[in-house]
């Protein structure tokens, strides 16, 4: 049986496209988080991904930070009733929260991948 060479592919367009970190043809993912159990193209078993909370995480502090900057300075220069603010931050907070989600999360699988990222082997006891 012939093994197939696959190039270095860069985790980053992997991953933020979500396919496949090894080929970069199959998709990651089945419905909108949920982990494929392995590539269609290539074959690779996605059992090695685990991005736990890590892609909502960073998803949340970058959404804290846009949100929570827009309003201040929106609070400071123009002073509008409590309506405006809930009619502009509330679409805003959905955006930057969901939209950005499945794309970390695919690149830190990516990148998982490529530094031969697994979980830690203890066996108890200490150092």
């Amino acid at each position: 049986m012939q093994t197939r060479i696959h190039p270095p592919l860069s985790p980053f367009v992997t991953g933020l496209m979500c396919r496949c970190p090894r080929c970069g043809r199959g998709r990651l993912f089945q419905g909108f988080l949920d982990l494929r159990p392995g590539c269609d193209a290539c074959g690779l078993d996605y059992g090695f991904a685990d991005s736990g909370d890590g892609p909502a995480v960073f998803v949340v502090f970058l959404a804290g930070a846009i949100v929570v900057g827009s309003a201040l300075g929106v609070e400071i220069a123009f002073e509008p009733p409590l309506w405006v603010h809930a009619l502009l931050w509330g679409p805003l907070i959905l955006a930057t929260t969901l939209l950005p989600l499945r794309p970390m999360k695919g690149l830190m699988i990516a990148l998982q991948y490529h530094h031969k990222a697994a979980e830690s082997q203890s066996h108890g006891g200490g150092p």
